[in-house]
C-alpha cells in the first residue's frame, strides 16, 4: 500500500529545455564550456559539483564568470540556469493537487540552490507552493541519486517502509536506484501525461 508519493522536479514536475539553457549561457555570458557540463539527468564538472553540494552557489558563479564575457554579473549566471526550467505543462498541477488530498507528497531532486529558486517559482505560480510536505535536495544532503545512501536518507526522512513509498523520476538510473532499496518507482517521460502514469493511485 502506497503511503506517500515522491517526485523528482526537473523533467517530471517542471519541464526542461537543455538547448535553451545552452543558448542562454553562450549568448548572455559567452560561456561555451556549458556544453561540457549539462546533461538531462546528471550534470558534470562544476555544475555536478554544485548539485553534489561540494561547492557553493557563490563559488560556482565565480568560476563561471571567470570564463565568461567581461562585465557579466552573478545575476546573469542565475538567469542562464533558470533557462533550463521552462515551466509546468497544462493539467499537471491539477494532478498534483488531487494527489495531495490523498497522500503526503515530497520532492526528491538532484538540484542546486540557484536552480531551486526557479523551481520554487514555477511551483508557486501553479498553486503548488504548499503542496509538498518536505524536500530532499542533493546539494543540501551532499548525496545524489541514484545512490543507495540518497534513497535511504529519503526513506528515513519520511519515516515509512520503503515499499510504502512511490517514487517518480525521468531517469531510468534513478528509478532503478529507488527500486534497489525496496521503493516502488515509476519512470516518467517528459511530454507524457502524469495523470495517466498515476491513474491507479
Amino acid at each position: 500500500m502506497t503511503k506517500a508519493i515522491i517526485f523528482d522536479i526537473g523533467g517530471v514536475l517542471v519541464d526542461l529545455d537543455m538547448g535553451r539553457c545552452i543558448n542562454a549561457f553562450q549568448s548572455i555570458l559567452g560561456y561555451d564550456k556549458i556544453t561540457q557540463l549539462l546533461d538531462p539527468s546528471h550534470q558534470k564538472g562544476i555544475y555536478g559539483d554544485l548539485e553534489a553540494g561540494t561547492i557553493s552557489a557563490d563559488l560556482f558563479r565565480q568560476m563561471v564568470l571567470a570564463e565568461s564575457r567581461p562585465g557579466s554579473q552573478p545575476s546573469d549566471v542565475d538567469r542562464c540556469m533558470a533557462a533550463f526550467l521552462t515551466g509546468m505543462a497544462p493539467g499537471k498541477a491539477e494532478v498534483i493537487k488531487d494527489l495531495a488530498k490523498r497522500y503526503p507528497l515530497y520532492l526528491a531532486s538532484n538540484n542546486n540552490p540557484i536552480s531551486m529558486l526557479r523551481c520554487r517559482q514555477v511551483l508557486a505560480e501553479n498553486g503548488l507552493g504548499k503542496a509538498f510536505k518536505g524536500e530532499f535536495i542533493s546539494a543540501d544532503m551532499k548525496l545524489m541519486k541514484p545512490s543507495a545512501e540518497y534513497f535511504n536518507a529519503v526513506i528515513s526522512g519520511i519515516g515509512a517502509a520503503p515499499e510504502e513509498l512511490l517514487f517518480i523520476d525521468d531517469s531510468p538510473a534513478n528509478v532503478e536506484g529507488a527500486r534497489a532499496v525496496g521503493m516502488q518507482a515509476r519512470l516518467f517521460i517528459q511530454g507524457n501525461d502524469l495523470g495517466i502514469l498515476l491513474a491507479d493511485c
